[in-house]
Parts: C-alpha cells; structure tokens; sequence
C-alpha cells in the first residue's frame, strides 16, 4: 500500500464537456485524513487466495451470469447470442453470458490462468466489502478516492495533468478508435491491462484513470455532497439504491464517455457485476 498524506483539496469539476448531472459539481474544498490505499486494483491472484481461504462465492457465480463487452466473447458464443434479446437495451455492447464470472472473465470457456496480474472484474459491491472484511481493509470514501488520484495535483483534469496524451504518450488504458465497433488498441490493450501498466501517479498509484472501474465505499447521490460535510465526507447517511463508482475503465472514450477525467462518477447497483469494474482498498491509520 501507499501512503496518502491527507489534507484539504479542491474535489469535483465544472468542465464544460463533462457530465454535470452526474454532480461532478461543484467545485469545493474538502479534507481527508492519512491513509494507506493499494497501489493497484485488486488482481485476480489476490482474490482468488480470497476465495480459496473462504469459499467465497460471488453474486455473479450465485446468478450464472454477468456482462461481457461483445468483443471479448468468444466468436462462437457472440454469434450464438446476437439477435436472441442477450444485449443491454440502449447498451448493445453489453452480452449477457451465461457462465461468465471472476475465473471466467470472457465466458465459461476462458479462465485466468494467464492473467494473475490483471485486475479482478465481475465482482460486485457486496463482493469487494466481502474481500476487505476478510483482508481487514475497506473501500475508500469517494473523497479518499479522488484525493488520492490527484497524485497531490491541484484541479487537473486528469490524474497525470490537463493532457489526454502529453507528448504523444498513452497514460491510461482508454479505448481509441470507433466505439463501440473498433477499438485500434493504440495504448496496446483491448481489455483490461495489468494491474502496473502504465505510469503511477504522484502517490505512486497505478491505473487510477481508465483499466477497470473501481468501486466505493458511497452511496450515490447528485446533489448531497453540495451542502454535506467537508471533512472526510463518506456520501449519503442513508442507502440510494446505487454505490459510487470513479475512474473509468478501458471501453471509455470522448465519444460518449470521457470519465477516465480525475472528478468524473458514476454509479451501479450494489448487486452489478460486468467484465470491466473491480475494485482497490484502503487502511486507516
């Protein structure tokens, strides 16, 4: 883990091509206290010693199914399920595939013995508390979060500064190309990256823009957080419906989703699990 030092910073946005009805806004000064927080997401060798050591067994594996970006299924499969109402209405990307869960990222004949260094996908809310109760950690708050994605940056729009690609470098796993139907792969990745691609932040964070969504401790809301508590803020005091998720994942693109940006947010249901959200830790100090 690494340590956050804390401190007040200016958290959320008001970029004019971001998404303000997802409360990016406004801007406002909040403090956090120190902190440890993993220096990666949560990779499939960790859960799986998880799993070993408990017999856990994930909401996905409890339901046989979960959400796979259709270039990733199998071609066999993608053809067996075009046209038979498998796709997300409005979200066509999305497959569900019967069998698809943590040790089968892509479907039930796909595995993670190749891949122990990428992060854990397919796991919900209630699975990644599950994790943290046994490793004797937690989520952290929306606000840790952001604050440690900053690096101890100041209003940047992303983690690394206001460029996408400063001198022609990828920085994040993001999708280039036309999305949803061709992704070009130019930062060298279709899916999901290794848990230490790419450069860490200033605190020494990996892939805190873009790789796989990561999930928080808060539930959601739009508009609590502008009259809520500025001091260590931990979101709604009572359940919405949704936790929040930060920093994006490797299907985002400025087309339609550009919030790989350092104070983008969005939401899913405690009970959701897709092939491109996981999850990373904290400890108090």
């Amino acid at each position: 883990m690494a340590r956050i030092p804390g401190g007040t910073f200016l958290m959320g946005t008001e970029y004019a091509e971001g998404f303000p009805d997802d409360g990016e806004g406004p801007i406002r000064e909040v403090t956090v206290a120190p902190f440890l927080m993993d220096r990666h997401a949560v990779t499939n060798r960790q859960f799986q010693e998880f799993v070993r050591a408990t017999r856990y067994r994930t909401e996905a594996e409890a339901f046989r199914w979960s959400y796979v970006f259709w270039l990733l299924v199998p071609p066999y499969l993608r053809v067996k399920l075009q046209g038979h109402g498998e796709t997300v209405l409005g979200l066509e990307w999305w497959f569900r595939v019967e069998g698809a869960d943590w040790k089968h990222p892509h479907g039930p004949s796909s595995n993670i013995r190749k891949i122990p260094e990428l992060p854990v996908v397919h796991v919900t809310h209630r699975d990644a508390e599950a994790y943290c109760a046994w490793a004797g950690v937690r989520l952290p708050t929306e606000a840790e979060w952001e604050f440690a994605a900053r690096g101890g940056l100041a209003q940047t729009l992303y983690v690394w500064g206001d460029e996408l690609m400063p001198g022609g470098t990828h920085m994040c796993n993001i999708w280039q190309g036309s999305f949803p139907n061709h992704n070009s792969a130019e930062d060298g990745y279709v899916g999901p990256a290794p848990v230490f691609a790419f450069e860490p932040n200033g605190y020494g964070l990996y892939n805190m823009a873009g790789n796989v969504w990561e999930w928080c401790r808060d539930w959601w809301s739009t508009d609590f957080h502008r009259t809520g508590p500025r001091d260590n803020p931990t979101g709604p005091p009572t359940p919405t419906g949704r936790r929040v998720m930060k920093g994006g994942s490797y299907l985002c693109h400025h087309s339609y989703c550009n919030r790989y940006r350092v104070a983008a947010r969005t939401s899913n249901t405690p009970d959701s699990s897709t092939g491109n959200l996981g999850f990373r830790c904290v400890r108090d100090l």
